[in-house]
């Protein structure tokens, strides 16, 4: 009994490193980020020479860069998918101790590139967003934490990681980036509660990140403007949600055909935050409804496969992970469609950009790694085995 989970196929020690990958890994969820990698090339030869040609590049300069951020990422993620979860753990925390160190470097040495918020760290020729790195080591750390106070005399951890957790939204406030802060805000909830966390310790933490969001409108220029511009019946249609909403309209079912989309003409940010609007446009409602089933099957595969899991650490980082993967591609898409206010956010492996797509690679390699089979007894033989 102990042999089997479920129903998979036993792995014996001796198996080679690849034959054992290959059979113990989940090819749903590797063949859907596989095809959202493949469409975010699709919609970059589309959305992308336009910006090129305004910065006076090769028409696929764009599309090149994204090919080699996403070759880089597809690396990243088969190699991380490979490791066993306690050394995915290892190097997850040691990433963690780097982005957070800089993340506090960034009102220093930080740019904004005209933008607002002080995120990126500008390295000659290239520039890297800590925070994307930051959220799935910090996701590890805190699942770490939390496991650590489920054994006899453990720490506690569920306390430290709240803390930390605290710590972080409010260094990512201060850039600002108030989507990132929600999204580790979010994370941390959600393994709280499958940690166990009573209900009204939750409420409280959404009565706190109510009234932090206030204080943030009353005191923040750039948070406010956003909140008014989203409250506002009227759209105006010189603004990016204005242009945005009006491909999604012109797209209809089928989209206007490829190459045909203007949306791109007038949109600065639609190769990564407003990359969704290009595909409605030109692809229609049949292409968004795709990509919205392929991020559905990496989150529902990866939920369902951890719900056979017996190790605490592993059940708590993956659904941290796989949550955290689904709920920023919602607020991307969200954003578009004007049900959310704007929030400057990626679309994982779609939208351009180097440190979004390879941060992506690493979330989805972990979520492989946790989500593969493994010799190990079902919960219920453990519990009851327990209980004698």
């Amino acid at each position: 009994m102990t042999e089997m989970v479920y129903g998979s196929i036993p792995v014996q020690t001796g198996d080679p490193i690849l034959p054992r990958w290959w059979r113990t890994i989940d090819k749903w969820t590797l063949t859907c980020v596989m095809m959202l990698f493949g469409v975010g090339l699709l919609l970059g030869f589309a959305a992308s020479p336009p910006l090129a040609a305004r910065n006076n590049l090769d028409p696929f300069y764009y599309v090149m860069k994204q090919a080699q951020f996403g070759g880089l990422a597809m690396i990243v993620m088969f190699i991380t998918s490979m490791m066993s979860p306690k050394l995915v753990r290892r190097l997850a925390t040691l990433g963690f101790i780097a982005a957070f160190i800089a993340i506090l470097l960034l009102p220093f040495i930080g740019t904004d590139f005209g933008k607002g918020a002080t995120r990126w760290l500008s390295l000659g020729g290239m520039s890297v967003q800590p925070s994307e790195f930051l959220k799935p080591g910090f996701i590890i750390v805190a699942a770490w934490l939390m496991a650590a106070s489920t054994e006899v005399a453990g720490p506690p951890g569920k306390q430290y990681s709240f803390i930390l957790t605290a710590v972080i939204c409010l260094i990512l406030a201060l850039q600002p980036d108030f989507g990132q802060a929600c999204l580790i805000l979010f994370g941390w909830c959600v393994m709280f509660f499958v940690a166990g966390a009573p209900m009204l310790l939750l409420v409280g933490v959404a009565g706190a990140t109510v009234v932090a969001g206030s204080f943030a409108y009353m005191n923040s220029e750039h948070f406010a403007r956003r909140i008014d511009g989203f409250l506002n019946p009227e759209v105006d249609p010189r603004t990016q949600l204005g242009y945005a909403t009006n491909a999604i309209r012109e797209g209809g079912l089928f989209g206007v055909g490829v190459g045909e989309g203007q949306v791109k003409m007038s949109l600065p940010d639609a190769h990564t935050d407003f990359i969704i609007a290009v595909a409605a446009e030109e692809y229609g409602m049949i292409l968004v409804l795709a990509i919205v089933a392929l991020y559905a099957v990496i989150v529902i595969r990866s939920l369902y496969r951890l719900t056979k899991e017996r190790d605490p650490f592993i059940r708590l980082a993956g659904t941290g992970l796989a949550c955290m993967f689904a709920v920023q591609a919602m607020i991307n898409m969200g954003v578009a469609v004007r049900l959310l206010p704007a929030k400057g956010m990626t679309l994982p492996f779609v939208s351009y950009g180097g440190s979004s797509v390879i941060a992506s690679g690493i979330v989805c390699g972990m979520l492989l790694a946790f989500t593969r089979s493994r010799p190990q007894g079902q919960i219920g033989d453990i519990l009851m085995r327990r209980g004698r």
